[in-house]
């Protein structure tokens, strides 16, 4: 049994999350849908056999882009949320599922960068994958599209000023995010550094999102690596505890 994860870029890995998941037993099969079909690196199983869970990553392509991996992973999204296998998503991986359970994903008037406060409603205060999650934190943002409208029957978890949809679960069993709690902080640099021309249309450079992060990076790692323990335990654990 394995954790598929679907990685968009070079830059967008799982990071503390993945760390966290081989630190509670998970098998990660880390699928690099950027890159070639190969012998050794695999694109959209054609199946769910040993399919312990689903986590889709970020990454700098858009809902809708012509990519020949794009719809196949969109239709194996959807499918894994109605067999009610563990579905994880962050930034474009949450744009994705939403977009996979009838939701809209549109461009933002302002893309959003740096770390804004993230906010939870009061439903989110008892969901058992934000137990101890501040109801306001600083989380990193790296986006220029977003969650317009939620799914049908998906619960709204948390906002941001510029960013209404940044949290919701759907059904039982998935969970997605906008922003990107899985990244440390050199991840956090190399998206800075990555996106100069992003950055400069915003009036920004990689400079004033090395000051927000050495402002607000200790106490958000801190947040961080609660909802990673929190997904590693709750979310992605359930399936392996029924068992056994």
């Amino acid at each position: 049994m394995a954790i598929i994860v679907f990685q968009h870029s070079p830059l967008g890995t799982p990071g503390r999350l993945g760390l966290t998941l081989r630190d509670h037993a998970s098998k990660l099969d880390i699928r690099r849908l950027d890159l070639p079909l190969t012998r050794t690196n695999f694109h959209v199983p054609a199946d769910f056999d040993n399919v312990e869970g689903v986590i889709s990553l970020g990454g700098p392509q858009n809902v809708g882009d012509d990519l020949p991996w794009m719809q196949p992973e969109i239709d194996f999204l959807r499918e894994t949320h109605k067999r009610q296998i563990p579905l994880l998503g962050i930034c474009l991986g949450h744009q994705l599922i939403a977009h996979a359970l009838g939701g809209k994903v549109a461009p933002m008037t302002q893309p959003e960068w740096g770390f804004p406060l993230v906010h939870q409603l009061p439903v989110a205060n008892t969901d058992t994958l934000l137990a101890g999650v501040p109801w306001s934190s600083r989380q990193f943002q790296a986006h220029a599209q977003e969650v317009k409208e939620l799914p049908p029957g998906a619960t709204l978890l948390q906002s941001s000023e510029m960013c209404k949809i940044q949290a919701f679960r759907a059904g039982l069993r998935t969970y997605s995010f906008q922003y990107h709690f899985e990244c440390d902080r050199e991840m956090v640099q190399s998206f800075a550094d990555s996106s100069r021309d992003e950055l400069a249309t915003l009036g920004l450079d990689p400079a004033a999102i090395t000051a927000q992060a050495d402002q607000h990076y200790d106490r958000f790692a801190v947040t961080a690596d609660r909802i990673c323990v929190n997904l590693a335990m709750y979310l992605f654990n359930v399936g392996r505890r029924a068992v056994a």
